[in-house]
């Protein structure tokens, strides 16, 4: 699948903003299932610095400041990518899953080693007893990793209601393991946190959703949003992508954005600024398929 891909954002401020630096997650990763064909960012007004670096876990990411005034700041990525369907390590898929949580324990290969940094708690994903006990009932004692992954992720897909308006960006895991409610961040964090209380690897993947209009009804432009997932490490460095949202395994309609250990390292924009008061943020994502 070929994809254009807009994500448009609008900062409207009550006053001026006098100095603001930022950093922005919006440059697709290439991967080996992704191609990015072409990427441009615009930035409305033109800032006085602008850089590209590469974070520590290999996603592009592009820094801009100002040293002047403004009181509305656009930034708009545009890309053209090309996907196709995600590897499946059915060997290691096959493997019972304790297996691979003791290769990683022991770094088994250098592969599991990498992997490893994924298996902590970070700051935005942490496990409990309870959570532990959750996935217990999916990772049974010698069940293939295939099998124990599918069925969490479907169990957090029916057990957990999808409600734009029970969380915020920064609602902790244990809320929503208690509300049983949350978006697409809140059910990859929750599995995560749940993988990782095993000891296996996990790591949070930002990215797009393509979605299809109801039949008879036009697609709407800018109607997409941001979406976000989860990798599981099955071994000798293979990965598989779930989305407990949507209860499937990614594939080209999934498109890839960046990963890190939770929402924190790859948030698409985020930064500071002196000034500016009250103000008000406004995003559009368009998801175009292309012949």
């Amino acid at each position: 699948m070929k994809y254009r891909i807009t994500h448009k954002t609008n900062y409207d401020s009550h006053e001026s903003v006098s100095i603001g630096h930022n950093q922005a997650w919006l440059e697709l990763r290439s991967v080996s299932w992704q191609q990015v064909d072409t990427f441009s960012l615009k930035i409305d007004p033109e800032p006085s610095i602008c850089m590209r670096r590469i974070d520590s876990f290999r996603n592009p990411v592009h820094l801009f400041s100002f040293n002047e005034g403004y009181q509305r700041l656009t930034v708009t990525a545009t890309s053209v990518v090309t996907v196709t369907e995600m590897p499946l390590p059915e060997t290691q898929l096959s493997m019972p899953w304790e297996m691979l949580a003791s290769g990683v324990k022991n770094h088994a290969t250098s592969d599991d080693r990498d992997a490893a940094e994924f298996e902590f708690a970070s700051p935005r994903i942490f496990w409990s007893a309870d959570k532990r006990r959750y996935a217990m009932e999916s990772f049974l004692p010698g069940r293939s990793m295939r099998e124990a992954l599918l069925d969490l992720t479907s169990r957090i897909h029916t057990e957990f209601a999808y409600d734009s308006r029970a969380t915020t960006v920064n609602t902790p895991v244990d809320e929503v393991f208690r509300l049983r409610r949350g978006v697409c961040q809140d059910f990859a964090h929750l599995q995560i946190a749940m993988l990782r209380s095993l000891g296996i690897p996990a790591r949070y993947v930002s990215g797009y959703l393509r979605t299809v209009p109801p039949e008879g009804q036009p697609r709407l432009v800018g109607a997409d949003a941001s979406h976000a997932w989860l990798s599981a490490y099955c071994g000798n460095g293979l990965w598989l992508d779930v989305d407990p949202t949507n209860n499937t395994v990614c594939s080209t309609d999934h498109i890839t954005l960046a990963w890190g250990r939770d929402y924190g390292d790859v948030p698409p924009l985020t930064g500071v600024f002196i000034g500016g008061g009250k103000h008000r943020l406004v995003v559009n994502v368009d998801v175009l398929p292309l012949p």
